[in-house]
């Protein structure tokens, strides 16, 4: 029965963590085999999209949906986040409360900047510091979907979940958007943000209902509708950056000092590449650490690999051709500013057969 194959996956989904003797891969290629009913999502092309026609009927759905209670969302900075963000807003106005959960894993100085920039718009944010919490999570995990579930949990479970119960709030505005699914389903890589795809419940396994108004869009069609919502380009046309955040930059386990150097890392790169027209650039901190030179003597450094990302709507991509003296330009400063880096890389291979994000 239907009730079977949710309880079923979502079991399944929760334990293979503590298992661990089921990759999500495999999990994907189960769900399959059993003959699970996926829900099925009419996508809007961005080519296509009545702009004004989507802001007025998702309006309309999440008043439906919200009726007279209460709705809360957590606002990341990211294009997604920004978009669902201001929709709920003018959809429910002080009905829907906002929050930057700031997990310490985000880009620099960025709790307050968003929270500062959003404020211009006459919305309210209230930052609550988590980083603890997601910091004990991480800890001794080195596997990308370990540590990505992590997140999800904790997000959801732990720190959000307690917000909601807070704020008695029924209802959960999130961001996600078509290739978030895509990716989930097709088992490419964990997306924190998809649970219904997978035959999960999230009013059973969290204790509220989760609102998707974008989930029809990709990122061409919700930079659309940021556009028809009034947002300053600086929001709605910003570079994505992923759910798990610097995490998603960071290979084997996570550590503050890690986070701190991606994060210096991210900050040059986007200074340096700001005024290129690209999809997506990103700074990533390699595990091992390889030989290099400081002062004449031999030293065991940390490498940094640079991606920067030519595409429309993140399933497929190229690596940009930039100038050797961008490049150039780009290593020096990072090995300058940030002694403990020796190396830095540049990536070269194609989405596929790599992916815009290392993890």
């Amino acid at each position: 029965s239907t009730r079977f194959v949710d309880k079923y996956f979502a079991a399944l989904f929760f334990n293979y963590l503590k298992l661990s003797k089921i990759s999500f891969k495999q999990f994907c290629i189960i769900f399959h085999q059993k003959g699970a009913v996926m829900i099925k999502i009419k996508e809007i092309k961005a080519s296509h999209m009545n702009v004004q026609k989507f802001i007025a009927d998702k309006v309309r759905d999440i008043q439906q949906a919200v009726g007279d209670g209460l709705a809360i969302n957590a606002l990341s900075g990211g294009v997604d986040s920004s978009v669902v963000t201001a929709l709920g807003h003018k959809a429910l106005g002080k009905r829907l409360k906002t929050y930057f959960i700031d997990n310490g894993i985000m880009r620099e100085g960025e709790p307050v900047k968003v929270a500062a920039a959003f404020k211009k718009l006459g919305i309210q944010v209230e930052v609550l510091d988590a980083s603890k919490a997601f910091f004990a999570a991480l800890k001794g995990l080195t596997d990308p979907e370990e540590k990505r579930e992590a997140i999800t949990q904790t997000f959801y479970k732990n720190v959000f979940g307690k917000l909601v119960v807070k704020s008695k709030a029924k209802y959960l505005l999130q961001g996600t958007i078509l290739t978030d699914v895509d990716e989930t389903v097709a088992g490419i890589k964990r997306q924190h943000n998809v649970f219904e795809q997978l035959g999960i419940d999230p009013q059973k396994a969290f204790g509220y209902k989760i609102l998707e108004p974008l989930i029809e869009l990709r990122k061409d069609g919700v930079r659309k509708a940021g556009r028809g919502l009034g947002l300053p380009e600086s929001m709605f046309n910003r570079i994505p950056f992923p759910g798990p955040a610097l995490v998603a930059r960071v290979i084997g386990e996570v550590t503050p000092a890690k986070i701190a150097l991606v994060r210096k890392a991210t900050a040059i790169t986007e200074v340096a590449l700001k005024d290129i027209k690209a999809f997506q650039y990103l700074a990533i901190l390699h595990e091992d650490r390889v030989t290099g030179m400081r002062n004449n003597k031999r030293v065991f450094g940390n490498q940094i690999e640079i991606r920067c990302w030519n595409s429309l709507d993140a399933r497929t991509a190229r690596p940009t051709r930039l100038s050797f003296d961008i490049l150039e330009d780009i290593a020096a400063k990072i090995t300058k500013e940030i002694p403990e880096v020796v190396s830095v890389t540049y990536n070269i291979t194609s989405k596929p057969t790599s992916t815009i994000e290392a993890i």
